[in-house]
């Protein structure tokens, strides 16, 4: 599923945690793919709450135990805010995620970032 479906598929779209879509590296945005570098950099991260625990409370996510899952900010050319979009990594080292999915939509759906560097 490319980037620009994603943003788009509505919630009934949805797939089940072991049946996310998924979005090769290349597809993503440009600033996913510079959030996600610096993810496996371990930074520097423009807002506080890059690298906080995400608590999978929507249950999109394969089930982890808490603190597996850390997310982060891709910035929104033009918003005045965080904007909507984040990719989530899951593992027990951040720069070495097992995981990692990206949302447009602000967890309302998922994909798995599949072929990264």
């Amino acid at each position: 599923m490319t980037a620009s479906l994603l943003a788009s598929a509505p919630a009934s779209a949805r797939a089940p945690a072991d049946t996310l879509p998924t979005v090769t590296w290349s597809e993503l945005p440009p600033q996913a793919r510079e959030t996600h570098q610096r993810i496996v950099s371990g930074g520097p991260f423009p807002y506080a709450k890059d690298g906080t625990v995400f608590f999978n409370r929507e249950r999109l996510l394969p089930a982890q135990p808490r603190g597996w899952y850390r997310e982060y900010t891709v910035p929104t050319p033009g918003a005045p805010h965080r904007g909507a979009r984040r990719i989530v990594c899951g593992g027990t080292v951040p720069t070495a995620p097992q995981a990692c999915y990206y949302t447009a939509d602000h967890y309302a759906s998922f994909a798995r970032i599949v072929q990264a560097p």
